[in-house]
């Protein structure tokens, strides 16, 4: 018998018996956990991605566990070991226990203690680690100590209390890293930006209304839309305390520099950016970065471009939360069928966007990605 029982085929996700047999071929590790196939030939069963050489289709029998081959007199394959975790998921799952270790360390474990907690050398850890998060072990433990910081500073009575909750042995240590992780002195950040000084012009564009807002690291917001006093009071509530300060004709150079990125979306951006997010929209707003101008890319696709092909709404989120139009160019980004799906500038804007990069005479190089300003 060639085909999968009813039941199944009801539990599966790949729902046809042709589906599966495409997946057993491309041995794709992401149909692992859905079925298991068996050989008549050799009497074991395997994972989908099992590297074994592949079968005559004619002696393959679909089954939904390895319980179901099994009660058919079906043996586990040695090579990929079906019963157990896929090789995908005990990395992952070590990746995970990485993380966890990171994330209840005072001190940044170094990278040869993760790797032998890992059972791993120091040059295949780090590889690993990248590849299932997208980020360095280092930058991980950077991201989650920011994201501490911020949730002291709100929570605690005093900054002194907050840098020791966040992990920091010494205050020396934690001021140094605090502006470019908040952007801002502590003091500031903690009083929702009071006594930071944040420039910001509004304008027109050829898409309409325009605001342009930097820090003294570098701009830190783009936005469009229709109403100028719509972004100012977007502007406010990110900086609720903060000091606005209206152009003056340095910044107004910028702003014209912002203005041709929108007339020209696909020419190199060279402004020095103020990016502040978590770990994981860093590492999708760096991927968008990386979509050639004129070319679109799809919310799934993006994901497992990151190492992330789970991740699809979050993805989506991260490019919602971009307060850099064009800059980072998360207008690049559309639905699985290539439909223009929700931007945060509205769709009409993404649709221009596209066509100007499409339509800007024969395809230019890639621009270099645009680097967050040094503290």
């Amino acid at each position: 018998m060639n085909r999968a029982t009813a039941e199944d085929t009801r539990r599966l996700g790949l729902t046809s018996d042709a589906q599966r047999w495409e997946a057993v071929l491309r041995r794709d590790r992401s149909a692992d956990g859905q079925f298991v196939y068996s050989v008549a030939s050799t009497g074991v069963y395997c994972r989908p991605s099992c590297s074994s050489r592949r079968a005559r289709r004619a002696n393959v029998t679909f089954h939904a566990d390895p319980g179901a081959a099994e009660a058919a007199g079906f043996r586990p394959c040695l090579r990929c070991s079906p019963r157990g975790a896929s090789r995908a998921e005990q990395q992952a799952a070590m990746v995970a226990a990485a993380c966890r270790r990171i994330d209840a360390a005072d001190e940044l474990p170094n990278l040869t203690e993760l790797a032998a907690a890992s059972g791993m050398s120091r040059f295949h850890f780090h590889r690993l680690f990248k590849s299932v998060t997208g980020v360095t072990p280092r930058d991980y433990a950077a991201a989650r100590r920011a994201q501490r910081v911020r949730s002291a500073l709100r929570s605690e009575d005093s900054i002194t209390q907050a840098i020791y909750d966040a992990g920091y042995n010494t205050s020396s240590r934690f001021y140094e890293e605090a502006g470019r992780q908040l952007g801002m002195a502590p003091s500031a950040y903690r009083a929702g930006g009071r006594g930071a000084s944040v420039r910001f012009a509004l304008g027109e564009c050829s898409l309409g209304a325009v605001l342009v807002a930097a820090t003294e690291r570098g701009v830190c917001a783009i936005m469009l839309g229709d109403d100028a006093e719509h972004l100012l009071r977007d502007l406010e509530d990110r900086f609720p305390e903060a000091e606005l300060l209206g152009a003056d004709a340095d910044f107004e150079a910028t702003v014209a520099q912002v203005i041709g990125l929108i007339d020209a979306p696909g020419a190199a951006v060279n402004l020095p950016l103020d990016i502040r997010g978590t770990a994981f929209q860093r590492q999708v707003w760096d991927a968008l970065t990386r979509i050639p101008p004129g070319r679109t890319m799809s919310y799934a696709k993006l994901a497992a471009q990151i190492g992330r092909p789970g991740a699809v709404r979050a993805v989506g989120q991260a490019c919602a939360s971009n307060p850099l139009a064009v800059a980072i160019p998360c207008h690049r980004v559309v639905r699985a069928d290539g439909a223009l799906s929700g931007y945060r500038w509205g769709i009409e804007r993404k649709r221009a966007l596209l066509e100007r990069e499409r339509t800007a005479g024969k395809e230019r190089p890639v621009a270099p990605r645009a680097q967050p300003a040094k503290g």
